[in-house]
């Protein structure tokens, strides 16, 4: 019998914009070429977690309605995520779920709605420049192609604590200034790629490695 993975998808309901639920499969067609099952676990509203009994939390993106109804539930999480990322365990959150690790996003109605305020950026809503098309950047597993679709602007407000996921070849990223995509944060990959962005094999594959690892770390602090 195969050892199972057991994936966390966040708010799966709410949060899958424009194919993200793609990445999670992808993972597990992976993972299972490796010689695993996946368990996926969709922790919605009013459901309790634990993130150390998942070795991969995965956060998809939804629009303001959805971040709004999100938001409030989502900040019973916080410490929970916050250790887990803390723990090198790895973790990947696509557009609206990106936005959510940082301090606050600033709406298209100018309502703020407050994130887990873990990590340092924060995302502002520009409606006179929404940011659309297809993506290509260099990351540190090579060329990524995907696809972005977003008027919130995010910027780092420590650039010593946090790095780029990648830099811009094609399109916006993260704004239109600074030319770069994403966030990196020890294990934790914020993204603003759909498509989905793991359809990038190099990229895929990167990070299932990084959830065979945490899996290994996780039974073996069971055993303890």
């Amino acid at each position: 019998m195969s050892e199972v993975i057991k994936i966390a998808y966040l708010y799966e309901d709410l949060m899958n914009t424009y194919g993200d639920s793609g990445d999670v499969k992808i993972l597990s067609f992976l993972l299972k070429q490796k010689g695993y099952d996946t368990q996926v676990d969709n922790i919605s509203l009013g459901m309790k977690f634990n993130a150390f009994d998942y070795d991969f939390v995965f956060f998809g993106g939804g629009q303001d309605f959805e971040q709004s109804v999100v938001a409030p539930d989502l900040q019973k999480h916080r410490q929970t995520i916050k250790e887990y990322i803390e723990a090198d365990m790895p973790m990947l959150c696509i557009c609206g779920g990106y936005q959510f690790l940082g301090k606050y996003y600033e709406t298209s109605s100018g309502q703020t709605i407050e994130g887990l305020n873990i990590l340092p950026f924060h995302t502002i809503y520009k409606a006179d420049s929404r940011m659309i098309g297809d993506t290509e950047y260099k990351t540190e597993w090579g060329t990524v192609r995907a696809f972005e679709n977003h008027s919130g602007r995010t910027y780092f407000d420590d650039k010593s604590e946090l790095k780029p996921f990648g830099e811009m070849i094609e399109g916006y990223g993260n704004n239109p200034d600074e030319k770069q995509e994403g966030m990196r944060y020890k294990n934790v990959i914020g993204s603003y790629s759909h498509g989905p962005v793991l359809k990038n094999e190099n990229v895929a594959d990167a990070i299932a490695d990084k959830i065979v690892v945490a899996h290994k770390k996780r039974m073996a602090n069971a055993v303890k």
